[in-house]
Formats: C-alpha cells, sequence, structure tokens
C-alpha cells in the first residue's frame, strides 16, 4: 500500500518528476481542495511516454498551473453540459408520456400496449420493477395525489416524471414504433437514431453528474447518425463522434431542434479553453481549430 503524504508532500513529489510548481502557498491550497489522484487524469497527458508507456516524469515545462487551468475548464465543460440536457430531457419526458398516453393512458404498465421489445427476454421486467421502486421512493405531490385519487396507478404523461434519463431511454426503447417515429420525428431523427443518442447522452450525463472526466474523454457509444443531405448543420461538423465535442453536438442540434435555447452556453465553455496549454491542445476534446466557424450549431 502507498504511503501517506501531506499536501507539501505531495507538492514536493510532484517537483521531483519535473513539475512546475510556481506558488508552492497555492499549490499546497489547490490539493486541499482538489484530490491528488482526481488531479492526476488531468496531468497524465503531461507524463512523459517511454517506448510507449507513460512514466512518472512530466515532460520539461510542465506547469501545475497548466493542469488546474485544463481541470477548471473540465469543471465548466461539465456544468454546462448538465445545465442544458435537463431541458432536453424534460421535453423528452413530456413528448413520450404524450404520445404513450394516446395508446392508453397505462400503457407502460401493459406490455401488450407497447412494442416487440417489451415482449421478449426480461429487460421489460427490470425496468417495471425500478419503475415501481422509483415510485415508491418519491415524495413529488402529484404520486401522492394519484395514489390516493387512482390507487397510485400513474397516467404514462405523469408516469415519465419519475424516470431517470436511463429510465426513459429504455421505455422510448420499449414503447410502440409509431411513438417512437413522432418522437425522433420532432428530434428531426428517425427512431433508431434517437435510441443511440439517447443511450449516449445518457453515459454524458452520468459523467456529469459523477465529477468524471469530460473533455478529453473517449465514449463507449457513438451516436447512428442520418445520412448525408438531411441535416446541413450536422454534416458540417468534421469529428470523431465518440469524442466529447461530437457527443455535445448532439446536444446542440437537440436544443436547436426541440426549440429550446440555451444553445450559446456550450460554444461560450469551448471558447474558454486554456489556448495557452500546448501540450494539450482543444484536439483533445475532438473539435477542430474551425470548430465554431465549421457549423451553424456551433456559431452562437
Amino acid at each position: 500500500m502507498k504511503a501517506f503524504r501531506t499536501y507539501e508532500e505531495q507538492v514536493d513529489l510532484l517537483a521531483g518528476r519535473g513539475m512546475v510548481i510556481g506558488d508552492r502557498v497555492k499549490a499546497v491550497a489547490t490539493l486541499r481542495r482538489v484530490n491528488y489522484y482526481r488531479l492526476s487524469g488531468y496531468w497524465y497527458p503531461f507524463r512523459q511516454q517511454v517506448s510507449g508507456t507513460r512514466v512518472d516524469d512530466f515532460y520539461p515545462g510542465t506547469k501545475l498551473d497548466d493542469v488546474v487551468a485544463l481541470y477548471e475548464f473540465d469543471a465548466r465543460l461539465r456544468a454546462a453540459t448538465f445545465s442544458v440536457l435537463a431541458p432536453i430531457e424534460l421535453a423528452l419526458r413530456a413528448l413520450l408520456g404524450h404520445e404513450l398516453g394516446s395508446v392508453d393512458p397505462c400503457a407502460h404498465l401493459d406490455p401488450d400496449h407497447l412494442g416487440p421489445t417489451a415482449r421478449s427476454g426480461n429487460q421489460y421486467h427490470k425496468w417495471l420493477a425500478g419503475y415501481h421502486d422509483e415510485l415508491a421512493r418519491s415524495r413529488e405531490d402529484f404520486v401522492a395525489h394519484h395514489h390516493d385519487r387512482y390507487g397510485g396507478r400513474l397516467p404514462a404523461w405523469a408516469a415519465v416524471e419519475v424516470l431517470d434519463w436511463g429510465g426513459l431511454s429504455y421505455l422510448y426503447g420499449f414503447a410502440p414504433r409509431q411513438v417512437q417515429d413522432a418522437v425522433a420525428d420532432a428530434c428531426g431523427l428517425r427512431a433508431p437514431q434517437l435510441a443511440s443518442w439517447l443511450k449516449a447522452l445518457n453515459l454524458v450525463r452520468n459523467t456529469c453528474a459523477h465529477h468524471g472526466r469530460l473533455f478529453n474523454r473517449v465514449h463507449t457509444i457513438t451516436p447512428r447518425l442520418p445520412k448525408v443531405g438531411v441535416h446541413a448543420d450536422l454534416d458540417a461538423v468534421s469529428t470523431d463522434w465518440s469524442r466529447t465535442f461530437g457527443q455535445l453536438t448532439l446536444v446542440q442540434f437537440l436544443l436547436d431542434r426541440l426549440q429550446l435555447g440555451r444553445t450559446a452556453l456550450l460554444p461560450a465553455v469551448f471558447k474558454s479553453y486554456p489556448t495557452t496549454v500546448q501540450a494539450v491542445p482543444i484536439a483533445h476534446t475532438g473539435a477542430h481549430a474551425d470548430w465554431q466557424g465549421s457549423s451553424t450549431l456551433w456559431s452562437n
């Protein structure tokens, strides 16, 4: 097991590995508010590579101030992303609840009113058990009202309000195709495309909610995109769609198509990228040098 080190000893360790510390008092204060191992994820790109392996020593000229600048940018990006995902989630809840309710007020409780995915395997039954757990934990007034008046059977348009993003994504997958199509059409997408976007953005949201490193993450779900020629603003974005800039382009697109506003927030955060950190350029996010001028989705 590694030995315990005081904040001052942690600073000495970094200095011994070649990091330029600068103001030691400021460095100790930084380590008091940001855990050493959390910050280590941001200095990882500054560690020297020897025969393809990262070693402990830093490249010459590595500054703690640059590492902190990346950390603070990432914190702004997480906060902004979480903020703009909220109205998208609420809009999707409203759309899905409305369309499911038009099939049957309690379609979400009866697989016979849902699509074939709800009637194969055990995923729907696991989702339903999770839904009932959320319902039991809820302290919302509308839940208590339906419990008192209707025995706790929430209609679809109310039930969606107790679901988190993951639960909502699963319910969308269980929905009949005509319901999926109606919701996807409002987003400017086809149903399979929206399904993949919901899964991808659920992981982005979870990264933000759990304070994970976002700016240079390689995401595990690559979204399904419309064919070239369907959306010129989406076509104009040149990126690796598994990188954060690509995933956040999905957010910009949905904000625009659902007419939710706030499309200027993420571009404003990207403009604040610490360009003085030459060892880790903005390309690590998946954004090209002309990221702002390439598409109207990012030109705010």
